[in-house]
């Protein structure tokens, strides 16, 4: 599925066990909650064996990158995943439209893959202030 191409409705698939991932689902959840109709459904993957076959990708995989399941089955990851999320939330639509500009995506993909290479030192920060808390 190209990522311009909209889904109906979106399961989007997060790691509980994540501080930060859980920080911001917990943002983009009451930004969907505030649609009469919210498309998006959210999912935690952290808890072991009950999403084993849901997928076609391995619960590991699912850990290590973002994802969003759409309507029709099928599986976005990373910057893709973000910007179908983006497109189903009241004041990140526009996000959405720019990553249709040329260019745009494999840019925001780059981010993405960033972001991943320091994501574990920023869960360890986040985990310690939450511990402190």
């Amino acid at each position: 599925m190209k990522p311009e191409e909209s889904c109906d409705q979106i399961s989007v698939l997060y790691d509980g066990s994540c501080p930060l991932c859980r920080r911001e689902i917990a943002h983009l959840q009451g930004l969907a909650e505030r649609q009469e109709q919210s498309s998006l459904c959210f999912v935690d993957i952290s808890k072991p064996g009950r999403f084993a076959s849901e997928y076609a990708v391995d619960r590991a995989a699912l850990l290590a990158r973002f994802h969003v399941q759409c309507a029709d089955g099928s599986l976005l990851h990373g910057a893709a995943a973000f910007v179908e999320m983006w497109r189903h939330l009241p004041g990140w639509r526009w996000l959405a439209r720019l990553a249709q500009l040329p260019g745009m995506l494999t840019v925001m993909e780059w981010a993405y893959r960033g972001f991943l290479r320091v994501r574990p030192r920023l869960q360890a920060i986040a985990r310690f202030f939450e511990t402190r808390a």
